[in-house]
């Protein structure tokens, strides 16, 4: 047993984990283990007792959301999707599992397709990630060659078929309904839910849809226990997280640490702190789309309920950092451009509204804002930001950065609106 599952086979690793080091390694042994031996729903009655929850930013319990797909009837089809587009912006963390372990990847999804008695899945990945896509095939290829999937896996009743679908990238995909409908070669426009896609998803079929590193996890919970994933966190939430920082620390990256590790710790202990002549003034705890925290917060547990308690959300676990010789307003006004450009267009709030709140952030940044600006962002941020005004979750998201922003910086916007310019020197 290890305290970084995810990462054993990386750390210290020049290169990338093929079927021979994988299963030297102990890959595959729970799949040997648990294919046609176990009862499927012994397996996820594991999952529940591990608490396993999402990577990919809501954090929901991958058990409980497992127990909505029905049992099965019938010879239809069902699905397992990896959701790989990892389009947040700031985040990186799947690139590394996929490009430098592909088999855990797998692994898991055997698991959890043998679960869920999915017999088809697919990892939908961005295209930009051209060594994943092609390291992934590879071990597709060498995991079928060898036994582990296909037609009756290890000569049992269980046959499942993994694809690499290779997307055109939207970070709407994040929505999983949104990313069904584009892998079904749609629009991708969230449905409408009910009904959910555990119960009519992917071609009208059950479905479930999880993140790269949630789908990793379950293999070393199968090989190693609900004790064990318990009791690698340090709070309430079991298990490890892949957190990063990028932003100008001394040494941006991505770390295994335990659940609930503090802010402080990831900063200042494996991002070698602040670079030279830089300060901290505020920090994204989880992607773009979660709310700004500041220095204050250094000390909360990098866990789901202690952050959302501090105000903001763990997301995806990876930091967008902002110093004191960057502008927030740029900043800002910046995230709001890209999500203006991601969103899918279908509900007036989020294509008009994110455009509008664009439009008045580049015009403070230019120094051509004007006092009433202030109260137009304010009632945006409250009208877009409120889930139920919206189709989906994007918008609500979008706005995270500015509603936290118009808190912890509101004198920087008054001073660009009152001088007419930037206050800051932009570097490169």
């Amino acid at each position: 047993m290890t305290d970084k599952p995810l990462t054993k086979n990386i750390i210290g690793f020049d290169g990338h984990t093929d079927l021979a080091r994988y299963e030297s390694l102990g890959g595959y042994a729970a799949v040997r283990k648990t294919i046609g031996r176990t009862d499927p729903d012994a397996v996820l009655e594991l999952l529940k007792d591990a608490n396993l929850r999402g990577r990919g930013g809501a954090g929901f319990p991958t058990g409980m959301k497992w127990s909505f797909v029905p049992k099965k009837e019938g010879n239809g089809h069902r699905y397992l999707v990896a959701n790989a587009d990892e389009m947040e912006p700031g985040t990186f963390k799947d690139r590394l599992l996929m490009e430098k372990d592909p088999h855990q990847l797998i692994e898991g999804m055997i698991l959890s397709a043998y679960t869920i008695s999915a017999d088809v899945g697919y990892i939908f990945i961005r295209g930009e990630y051209h060594v994943a896509i092609a390291r992934l095939q590879e071990a597709i290829n060498a995991a079928t060659a060898s036994g582990l999937l296909g037609e009756h896996i290890l000569d049992s009743e269980f046959s499942f078929r993994l694809h690499v679908h290779v997307s055109a990238g939207r970070y709407i995909c994040g929505e999983e309904t949104a990313l069904l409908n584009s892998l079904e070669g749609k629009r991708a426009t969230p449905r409408a839910k009910p009904p959910f896609p555990q119960v009519s998803g992917l071609w009208g079929r059950p479905t479930i849809v999880n993140n790269v590193e949630t789908l990793c996890n379950v293999t070393h919970i199968v090989a190693n226990g609900a004790d064990w994933f318990k009791s690698l966190g340090l709070g309430v939430d079991g298990g490890t997280k892949l957190f990063g920082a990028s932003g100008r620390v001394a040494r941006p990256g991505c770390w295994e640490l335990p659940m609930g590790t503090p802010i402080r710790e990831i900063l200042e202990e494996h991002a070698g702190g602040m670079a030279e002549g830089y300060q901290l003034k505020g920090f994204l705890p989880g992607g773009a789309s979660t709310d700004f925290l500041t220095p204050e917060h250094l000390d909360v547990p990098m866990e789901y309920e202690t952050v959302m308690q501090a105000g903001s959300r763990m997301g995806t676990g990876t930091m967008i950092i902002l110093d004191d010789r960057s502008c927030a307003v740029g900043m800002i006004a910046n995230l709001e451009k890209f999500f203006a450009r991601e969103s899918c267009g279908f509900c007036t709030p989020c294509r008009e509204g994110l455009p509008w709140v664009q439009e008045i952030l580049d015009r403070i940044e230019a120094g051509n804002g004007e006092p009433d600006d202030m109260d137009v962002l304010e009632r945006q941020s409250q009208f877009i930001g409120a889930i139920g005004n919206t189709h989906c979750a994007h918008a609500p998201g979008a706005m995270e950065p500015l509603a936290s922003g118009l808190k912890y910086f509101r004198d920087e916007f008054i001073t660009h609106i009152e001088g007419k310019a930037c206050p800051y020197q932009r570097e490169v």
